[in-house]
C-alpha cells in the first residue's frame, strides 16, 4: 500500500472564481464557453467531468473557506479565520492560540473619522509595519508584517486570547474607526478587546511622527498614519495534508491567501518568479515548476490562478474570456505527463454580472493520460457541459475522494 501512495502523482489546478454565468455580451455564453480551449476539451472528452458545490448548496464560498473544502478539510470545523490564514500566507510564525487580523494602513483625521481606508493606496508600507513590530502591552507581544501594498498582518502572542472580538475598521470611507469590542463576556475576549484598543491608539501615536508620513504629507499625499483591523482568527493546529492524504504536497500561488491556506495543512510554498496573483502572472512560469515537482520532490502539486477572479470581480467578461484561453494554452504540456492525474476546477462562481462571489456550482475534470472514456455527450469543458458529467454533482469536500479514486485506474478505461 506504502508503494502505490509514493507512485501516486496529482497536480490540482484551480482557476480561482472562474465559473459564471451567462452574458449577452458573449451571446448569452458563459466566459468558459465563449473561451477556445482545445486542452481542456481533451480532458473533458476523455476524464471525469461533473459540476461541484465547493461548499453545501446555496453557500457562496469565500476563498480560505473553498479551498479547505477542496482540500478535503471540513469548513465548519477547521476554518480559524481570515487573519491567521493571511499572516502565513506572508509567513509569519503563528504558535497555537495565538490570536491574528488581516490589517489595512489607512488615513483618519485628528477625531480618528476615516478619510482613505488604503491610504492613497499606498505601494509599501514596510518601514512603517516594522516600526509597529515587537510592541509589549501587558504581557501581549505584536508581530506586524507588510502585506502587499497598504496591506499589512498583526499577530498577537501570549496567553488568555480570544479572537471572539470586532473590527476596528467599519469597512466604508467617512465612518470613524470603531472600537474593537468582545463579542462575548469572556474574560479572555474582554481582554484580548483592551489590548488591542491599547495597540491601536499607540501605533497610531508612532505612525503619525514616523518619517515616511511626514514626507508623504510634505508630498500632498495621504499618511499612512492607522492600522484598521479586521478578521480575527485564533491558530490552531490541523491534520496535516500528508497525515490526511498520504501525499507529499507543495503549493504554487502568487497570492498570499492562498499561501496561507496550504501552508495551514502543511504544503511547502514554492516561490515562482513571475507568480504575482494578478493578470499579468507567469501561468507558463508556475505549470513548469509544477512539472519539476512533480518529477521531483512532491506527489502533489496544488496550482493557483488567480486571474479568472479578479476579471469576474471587475465585470470583465471578454478579460475573463481571453484569461481562460491564456490558462488553456499553458497547460498544454500537463497532457504529456505520464502517471500523473490532472484536476482541473474553480474554489468558486465569481460572475462578471454581479462582480462578485456567488452560490453557482463550478465544473470540474479530473483526467490522466491514458484514460479514455469516450464522453459523446460531453463536447467542451464548461458549466453547461459538464452537468452531463460521469461524476454527476459533487460537494468540495468529495473531491480529493473522486481525484485520489481516480488516480488508482488502470491507465486504460472505457
Amino acid at each position: 500500500m506504502a508503494n502505490n501512495r509514493l507512485k501516486t502523482k496529482i497536480i490540482l489546478i484551480v482557476c480561482d472564481g472562474m465559473g459564471d454565468l451567462p452574458s449577452k455580451e458573449l451571446n448569452k455564453k458563459t466566459p468558459l464557453e465563449a473561451a477556445k480551449t482545445p486542452n481542456m476539451d481533451k480532458m473533458a472528452k476523455n476524464g471525469f467531468t461533473g459540476i461541484m458545490n465547493v461548499l453545501e448548496k446555496g453557500i457562496i464560498p469565500s476563498s480560505d473557506r473553498g479551498h479547505l473544502a477542496l482540500f478535503g478539510y471540513e469548513f465548519k470545523k477547521n476554518y480559524i479565520g481570515r487573519g491567521p490564514i493571511e499572516a502565513l500566507g506572508i509567513k509569519m510564525h503563528l504558535k497555537h492560540g495565538d490570536v491574528a487580523f488581516r490589517g489595512n494602513m489607512a488615513t483618519v483625521d485628528q477625531e480618528w473619522k476615516i478619510l482613505d481606508r488604503r491610504a492613497g493606496r499606498i505601494k509599501n508600507v514596510k518601514k512603517l509595519a516594522k516600526s509597529l513590530n515587537g510592541m509589549k502591552i501587558r504581557g501581549i507581544h505584536f508581530s506586524v508584517k507588510a502585506g502587499t501594498s497598504h496591506r499589512v498582518a498583526i499577530v498577537m502572542h501570549g496567553p488568555g486570547l480570544s479572537a471572539k472580538v470586532s473590527d476596528s475598521d467599519p469597512h466604508k470611507e467617512g465612518k470613524k474607526v470603531q472600537k474593537v469590542k468582545p463579542l462575548n463576556k469572556t474574560k479572555k475576549a474582554i481582554f484580548t478587546a483592551e489590548v488591542l484598543n491599547e495597540f491601536l491608539e499607540k501605533a497610531h501615536k508612532k505612525l503619525l511622527k514616523h518619517p515616511l508620513n511626514k514626507e508623504r504629507i510634505k508630498k500632498g499625499l495621504p499618511p499612512a498614519n492607522f492600522v484598521l483591523t479586521r478578521g480575527a482568527g485564533q491558530m490552531k493546529k490541523l491534520k496535516s495534508f500528508k497525515e490526511k492524504h498520504h501525499l507529499k504536497a507543495c503549493c504554487i500561488a502568487g497570492g498570499g491567501l492562498y499561501k496561507g491556506v496550504a501552508a495551514l495543512v502543511g504544503m511547502k510554498v514554492i516561490e515562482v518568479k513571475g507568480a504575482t496573483g494578478t493578470p499579468n502572472t507567469n501561468i507558463k512560469a508556475k505549470i513548469a515548476r509544477a512539472i519539476k515537482e512533480i518529477n521531483s520532490n512532491c506527489n502533489f502539486v496544488f496550482v493557483h490562478i488567480k486571474g479568472t477572479d479578479i476579471f469576474g470581480h471587475d465585470g470583465d467578461c471578454k478579460g475573463k474570456k481571453k484569461f481562460i484561453e491564456k490558462i488553456d494554452a499553458a497547460i498544454k504540456p500537463l497532457l504529456s505527463l505520464n502517471n500523473t492525474t490532472i484536476a482541473l476546477t474553480a474554489d468558486h462562481s465569481t460572475p462578471c454580472s454581479k462582480k462578485d462571489h456567488s452560490a453557482d456550482p463550478v465544473p470540474v475534470v479530473i483526467w490522466r493520460k491514458g484514460l479514455f472514456l469516450g464522453n459523446e455527450k460531453i463536447k467542451h469543458f464548461n458549466e453547461r457541459e459538464c452537468i452531463k458529467g460521469n461524476l454527476g454533482r459533487i460537494q468540495g469536500i468529495k473531491l480529493m475522494q473522486e481525484i485520489k479514486r481516480i488516480s488508482k485506474l488502470k491507465p486504460r478505461y472505457v
